[in-house]
């Protein structure tokens, strides 16, 4: 039987949140598709979000921090046993493995990939080449840098291909750049623009991803392209034209951190119009904030109605993934509210995950479980 919240939800999340874009549709309302492309998962605990979603050919994840996993008994079970694929949070990232140029430190991600390998769980390599998180030595300040373009042209090829080429064989999907756009559409101008002039560095990028391991599957990863607009707008023009020059683009992913103050965003049309150029989209960071309680309670929504937004929210991401035949993933940006990122970035918001502080499952993650179940009749398999 369902939960109350499912058929509440169906209701229409225009009805719970002043600007939100459409009605939610019913669940039985998805449209049959094929996750195709996507390796069957197995051994997975009945009824878990990886058992249930291998049921519709999806693969279901969460972003890991490793420094968790061992150290904190709940979540490494939930890590191990919720999820078909796995994220590195912050362990693939440049900072992390070559803090001193030349200088590589893989443990992070090499205990990943091992966890990933004794749960039955294929791996999404997080990420190659972005703005952030670049190691000191190579821009001080995130900004600027004191090598010559040359230099730095040089420095990235290495890295792509030093970091895809440790993890050769090892990851399903590689984010090979990361939020090269700003919102309005325009390029961003950081160190690799710069040095290249343009956005040449992102054929450059795919292309040596690609020499380094010719199976993974290739993706460029965004935020805030889940609404049309001038950044999707913008990114659907470059990709496509990635695409007709013959670059080795797969996928693309869309973040999906969504916020319920701000209508629900058109997600299936953009998800379909992406795929209808000939490649696989996933959503890859998933999370849902909201406005919560003061300090301490970071972390709980600030009314009834707050919290049902956010399980809408939570349908509709997956519904649209569930309708759009190539979405081939859907994952979460953690597991607990206990280790989000949300209350210490946007202030008075938070309860953005699927279990709470104390690792209880919310109702959006019954909620989750309800819509895989409820499609496993109505789609086919690939």
């Amino acid at each position: 039987m369902l939960r109350r919240s499912l058929a509440a939800a169906a209701v229409g999340v225009g009805a719970l949140v002043a600007g939100s874009t459409a009605g939610l549709a019913p669940a039985t309302a998805a449209a049959p598709a094929v996750q195709s492309h996507t390796p069957r998962a197995k051994g997975f605990p009945a009824g878990s979000l990886a058992a249930l979603a291998d049921g519709v050919r999806l693969r279901v994840g969460a972003a890991i921090n490793t420094d968790l996993l061992g150290t904190d008994a709940t979540y490494t079970a939930l890590a191990g046993s919720e999820f078909s694929t796995v994220t590195p949070e912050n362990s693939m990232k440049w900072e992390v493995v070559e803090p001193q140029q030349g200088t590589y430190d893989w443990s992070g991600g090499d205990k990943l990939v091992a966890f990933a390998q004794a749960h039955n769980q294929l791996v999404r390599g997080h990420n190659l080449v972005w703005h952030s998180q670049l190691p000191k030595w190579l821009t001080p300040d995130g900004v600027t840098t004191t090598f010559t373009n040359d230099q730095v042209k040089a420095i990235l090829k290495k890295h792509v291909i030093d970091e895809a080429t440790h993890f050769k064989g090892k990851i399903w999907q590689w984010d090979v750049v990361n939020e090269a756009f700003n919102d309005d559409g325009t390029p961003r101008q950081d160190i690799w623009y710069k040095a290249w002039g343009g956005l040449g560095y992102i054929a450059d990028a795919f292309r040596w991803a690609h020499q380094a391991d010719s199976k993974a599957l290739l993706f460029y990863n965004d935020y805030n392209i889940e609404y049309t607009g001038p950044k999707s707008n913008a990114e659907y023009a470059f990709i496509k034209g990635l695409k007709q020059s013959g670059v080795p683009i797969d996928g693309v992913g869309f973040q999906t951190h969504l916020d319920t103050q701000y209508g629900f965003p058109d997600l299936k049309n953009n998800l379909q119009r992406f795929a209808d150029l000939g490649l696989k989209v996933a959503e890859t960071e998933v999370d849902v904030r909201t406005f919560t309680k003061p300090a301490p309670d970071v972390n709980v929504p600030a009314s009834g109605l707050a919290q049902a937004a956010q399980e809408a929210y939570w349908m509709k991401t997956l519904q649209a993934c569930l309708a759009v035949r190539p979405c081939i993933s859907y994952t979460a940006w953690g597991i607990s509210d206990k280790n989000s990122w949300v209350p210490g970035v946007f202030a008075g918001e938070g309860a953005a995950l699927l279990w709470d502080e104390g690792y209880q499952p919310k109702p959006q993650f019954t909620d989750l479980q309800d819509l895989l179940a409820l499609s496993q009749d109505g789609r086919r398999h690939g």
